[in-house]
């Protein structure tokens, strides 16, 4: 019960990471805010939390609008009485270059991506002061880090979350927030694990590229963002917590290594 009587918001849960983020917490004693587009899945992460003993809400929250922003961190207050911990999740992208994306496509991957992190972060930040602090964890990507073909919407909008949680860690900390960012790797979800038993061949393919040989799942996330919103982790702030099996730790030339003798049947 490590988040025992902590109220929560976190954004995208009605899937992924977001949804097994949700069930974490409130198996660990928080108050879980779920909120999404997606209504018919967020109805079913909150059933599934209550069937099992926790507390969760459903909130519908296009997090593109301030006003949709400002409506679910009233409702955390207003239902039980404070806010502790924000995970900013939800996400929008669209594959493109900068040449190939539109404006509309950039501005709302940014939007959903970015802006939703600095309008419910400021507009969570004087609640949290007023619970005594708070934690705020947004997830970024090790596409912060690193670029990928196609990508300029998420790669740059990842980046930035990384720098704005910094931000926020260095303004907001005197007051008693904390903020941190978490970079997966790849994570499959339900949506991935249904393609890749139509490809086995695509998984076997891409866990050679993980140091652990496998894909992440959302639970493996969700065990950061526990410790991360957890009073274990009071110490900890401005950081960028990479989950990702080590993706980003292995050099190429050594991957490539790798691969040559995986292709050659010698691993």
């Amino acid at each position: 019960m490590r988040l025992k009587d902590k109220v929560a918001i976190i954004t995208g849960a009605a899937q992924g990471i977001g949804k097994g983020t949700a069930k974490l917490f409130a198996q660990e004693g928080a108050k879980v805010v779920v909120v999404d587009i997606e209504d018919s899945l967020g109805e079913t992460v909150v059933a599934d939390i209550k069937a099992a003993g926790g507390e969760a809400s459903y909130v519908h929250a296009d997090v593109e609008q301030e006003e949709a922003i400002q409506r679910m961190i009233q409702f955390a207050v207003d239902r039980y009485g404070a806010l502790n911990v924000l995970m900013n999740n939800a996400y929008w992208n669209k594959q493109g270059t900068v040449v190939e994306l539109e404006r509309p496509d950039w501005d709302r991957g940014v939007n959903v991506m970015v802006r939703a992190i600095y309008l419910a972060s400021k507009h969570a930040i004087p609640h949290m002061i007023r619970a005594g602090g708070g934690s705020i964890i947004n997830t970024a990507s090790v596409h912060g880090y690193l670029a990928a073909a196609r990508s300029a919407v998420y790669e740059a909008s990842k980046a930035a979350v990384i720098n704005l949680s910094r931000q926020i860690a260095v303004d907001f900390g005197p007051q008693g927030i904390r903020c941190n960012a978490i970079c997966p790797g790849w994570i499959i979800n339900d949506r991935t694990e249904a393609r890749l038993k139509e490809h086995p061949e695509d998984y076997e393919r891409n866990r050679q590229f993980y140091p652990v040989r496998r894909g992440g799942r959302p639970i493996d996330i969700a065990y950061g963002a526990v410790y991360l919103a957890s009073d274990e982790s009071t110490f900890v702030t401005g950081t960028a917590l990479v989950i990702d099996g080590g993706l980003t730790c292995w050099l190429q030339d050594s991957l490539g290594y790798h691969l040559e003798k995986v292709f050659k049947g010698q691993e």
